[in-house]
């Protein structure tokens, strides 16, 4: 029984293969390279970006690993089976510190910070009327998988006014809930603050154009930490210019790193983050990757695997 994990140079798998014998001390673990290795002994993987067609080389694989909350780059490939279980990461760090971000997120676009930096870099006095107190602001996540329940229970707690909008209806206490198309736009016109936390799916991507900000309540702000492609940036930039949009904080983008000449860096109302929001420890993610083939192993139901039929 073999585990095969990813890893972008020989060098760099030395690191997790350190944490993933921590804390699974019997597993035969090997580098996703490693000449050594007879295909038809790997059973699990855990990858981020497997090269097109890898993932069949493996006749015994029983499941795979995402190293990483996002799967695309695994489900993209034709030739994966649907038919191997897929999970996504769901470790507790990466959902503490997402949960963590939206909550710094929200509060500096409730303070407006791109303004408070804008006004630092040209060394000018900006002294602006703040905004209504926290417990006035309305916060609506798009996207209420664990990421977005998480930072859903966790805005609460700040004070905000919070919803949720998802496929599903969802039940967190003191958090409104909005579900299926039919309700996104109640939610989108009550919220000041939109945080988008979706998949990316054909159904999302895309979801944040110039109709649906036109919703919006005048001076709302935008945080993207889910998928660049979610948002038309060619409208963001024109809510923002126009004024009908305050601020906007993302921490994804098209390109990655994002370019020094980008405009983004220095547009006005726009704070950038280098897709910071969640990044949790290798031993972090390794005990997890651990715990699902424990329970898969076990014949349980796994949390987080991926739907091929609902894209997530």
């Amino acid at each position: 029984m073999s585990l095969l994990i990813e890893a972008d140079r020989e060098e760099g798998y030395a690191g997790w293969h350190d944490v993933f014998r921590q804390v699974m001390p019997t597993m035969d673990i090997h580098w996703w390279n490693d000449p050594q290795v007879d295909p038809q002994d790997v059973e699990y993987v855990f990858c981020f970006d497997p090269e097109p067609g890898r993932l069949t080389t493996f006749p015994n694989l029983r499941l795979i690993c995402a190293a990483s909350v996002g799967v695309e780059r695994i489900v993209r490939d034709p030739s994966w089976s649907r038919l191997i279980p897929l999970v996504r990461m769901g470790c507790q760090e990466t959902t503490a510190q997402m949960a963590d971000y939206v909550a710094w997120a929200c509060l500096s676009a409730h303070r407006n910070l791109p303004r408070i930096l804008q006004a630092r870099d040209s060394g000018q006095w900006d002294k602006f009327t703040p905004a209504a107190v926290v417990a006035n602001r309305r916060v609506g996540i798009l996207g209420m998988g664990s990421l977005g329940g998480a930072a859903a229970k966790m805005l609460t707690k700040v004070g905000f006014k919070t919803a949720g909008w998802s496929r599903t209806r969802k039940s967190i206490p003191g958090v409104e809930s909005f579900a299926g198309p039919d309700e996104l736009d109640a939610l989108l016109r009550q919220s000041d603050i939109v945080v988008c936390l979706m998949p990316g799916t054909p159904d999302t991507m895309g979801i944040l154009n110039a109709e649906r900000l036109a919703l919006l309540p005048s001076g709302a702000s935008i945080i993207n930490v889910a998928r660049s492609g979610h948002v038309v940036m060619p409208d963001l930039i024109a809510a923002l210019e126009s004024g009908r949009l305050s601020c906007a904080i993302l921490d994804v983008f098209d390109k990655e790193p994002l370019p020094a000449d980008s405009f983004l860096w220095k547009q006005p109302g726009v704070l950038v983050t280098s897709h910071l929001a969640s990044t949790a420890s290798q031993r972090s993610r390794a005990q997890y990757a651990s715990d699902i083939i424990a329970a898969f192993e076990r014949g349980e139901e796994l949390p987080n695997r991926y739907d091929p039929e609902h894209g997530y």
